[in-house]
């Protein structure tokens, strides 16, 4: 049973962008701009800041790109990208129609550079067209400089950008750099990343971006806690039996096989997005909001995770690859089978770890993880599951056991909050029911379609860092998994694959709880 949260006063809600100040004025450079990113998440999401009047009219949108295009070449992929998503084309930018007006205060904004990242020539151009827009345009001389490139052009990028004498800040004019995931694929790479983008870079100039923190769940969620008396005082090892992480997709690799079978599921979701997650649920109540306040206090939560020895590893994270088998209906090869996968590959597609964080609050309180592609449904959720009461009060009704209290924080794709708890079964006898109050965002505030990363560019260009990883929650998150990496380099699997798209991953991950005498939350 399902009850809706009614709202104390019918009131019109703006959305969520619509009273948010404007940025302040800057170019904007996409390094991979006729890339899948670009036009998949961050050209809607600039749209949307259009639309929801938060970008300015200094406001300047410079591509950059190996492929040879003029700028008209670069406005009608975009354009028809958009059409397309309007037209159910997939993907997290579904809107129902395109505002034309807004459309072409972005189009014409726009420019255009073909260039080559390893050729110093590219960021001379590039310093010159940004001079002639800070003369013109009124871009204050702030620069943006966001890579959707991949992971091993970050340093370069970063190189050339400081040998052109592009990131240097002066007379109050601002220099900022966006970094994609993956931020290195295991401890000693994200090391050697950080100290080679920081000879050029200040700490204070670099926006690791993660855009699972751009849902509003996942902002809620501190709100959720320090805001509400209600809650805060049960956050902890006295209250809390323990918490479910879930990060489960209904795709497969899509055409990926080859970056997935170097990186696969761990490295993929758990130091980044996952953890994210984890850290906020898990972190203490900071100072303020101020940026370096929050994200040491992530860092805390990260560094406090039990370290795992070869044998734990083995024990407490288990991995999936999937089978073949159907998925919402539809028929669903073996990763095996994809492109650009080996034929006997020991890459993961699903994984799933039981994790202790060492610090007073959360002394003794499980968390499990998990995450995979090709499962029975797409959710991305944190449960909390609490205590339950002693059965002593029933032991002479028909109430054969107590029944779990939760609560669940959707993330995606029905973002919202749950609560589920027992309540008497109307009739003469004492019957327990689990029933449920659920906030739906959709329902009570308006809300317009987004992907996500609308929030994170508005706050690269406010300089408000708070959403996004220092240096030290990089490590951090690497230096938790990296015995898992080890242990499994160590051990290849012998069971691949070892669960059917479509299902709800390997049986070992069922045990992983079961042992604990707890389950899954059904998929």
């Amino acid at each position: 049973m399902r009850e809706r949260l009614t709202p104390i006063r019918s009131v019109e809600r703006e959305d969520s962008l619509t009273a948010t100040p404007e940025a302040p004025p800057c170019a904007m450079v996409i390094f991979g701009a006729a890339g899948d990113l670009t036009r998949r998440l961050v050209v809607p999401a600039l749209y949307n800041l259009v639309v929801a009047k938060c970008l300015p009219e200094g406001f300047r949108l410079v591509g950059v790109d190996l492929a040879e295009k003029s700028v008209d070449d670069w406005r009608s992929g975009l354009t028809a990208a958009m059409d397309g998503f309007v037209k159910g084309g997939g993907g997290e930018f579904q809107p129902d129609k395109i505002d034309p007006g807004s459309w072409k205060w972005l189009t014409g904004r726009m420019s255009y550079l073909q260039g080559d990242l390893n050729d110093p020539g590219t960021f001379q151009r590039l310093g010159a067209h940004l001079d002639d827009l800070d003369k013109t345009a009124g871009t204050a001389g702030n620069h943006l400089f966001y890579l959707a490139v991949a992971d091993r052009f970050f340093g370069t990028a970063v190189d050339g950008l400081g040998a052109a004498n592009l990131v240097q800040e002066a007379d109050g004019q601002w220099r900022r750099v966006v970094i994609e995931k993956p931020f290195g694929h295991d401890l000693a790479s994200a090391k050697a990343l950080n100290t080679r983008i920081l000879k050029t870079l200040d700490e204070s100039q670099i926006y690791r971006m993660d855009h699972f923190l751009g849902k509003e769940t996942v902002q809620n969620i501190m709100a959720l806690r320090f805001a509400n008396g209600l809650f805060e005082p049960l956050w902890n090892r006295q209250h809390i039996d323990h918490v479910q992480i879930t990060a489960a997709e209904t795709v497969g690799v899509e055409g990926r096989g080859k970056f997935y079978e170097r990186t696969g599921a761990l490295r993929d979701m758990v130091p980044n997005h996952v953890f994210q997650l984890l850290a906020m649920t898990a972190m203490e109540p900071p100072l303020s909001f101020a940026a370096d306040a929050v994200r040491s206090k992530k860092a805390e939560v990260i560094e406090a995770i039990r370290s795992l020895d070869r044998d734990t590893a083995l024990r407490d994270a288990v991995r999936g690859q999937y089978g073949a088998g159907v998925v919402l209906g539809e028929a669903a090869n073996a990763y095996r089978t994809e492109r650009d996968v080996a034929p006997d590959s020991a890459a993961e597609t699903y994984v799933a770890i039981k994790l202790a964080i060492d610090n007073w609050r959360w002394s003794g309180v499980p968390f499990y993880l998990r995450t995979g592609k090709y499962l029975a449904r797409r959710t991305t959720e944190i449960a909390i599951r609490f205590h339950q009461a002693p059965y002593a009060l029933f032991r002479s009704t028909d109430v054969e056991r107590m029944n779990p209290n939760w609560m669940v924080l959707r993330i995606q794709p029905d973002e919202g909050v749950a609560l589920e708890f027992a309540a008497k079964h109307p009739g003469p006898r004492v019957r327990l029911e689990n029933v449920t109050m659920d906030f739906a965002y959709e329902t009570f505030f308006k809300m317009a379609p987004n992907t996500g990363y609308e929030t994170l560019i508005y706050d690269c260009m406010s300089g408000d860092a708070s959403l996004f990883q220092r240096a030290d929650n990089i490590e951090a998150d690497w230096q938790a998994v990296q015995p898992i990496l080890d242990a499994w380099a160590a051990t290849p699997p012998g069971d691949f694959p070892n669960y059917a798209a479509g299902g709800t991953g390997p049986a070992a991950a069922d045990d992983l709880l079961a042992r604990d005498g707890h389950a899954w939350r059904p998929l």
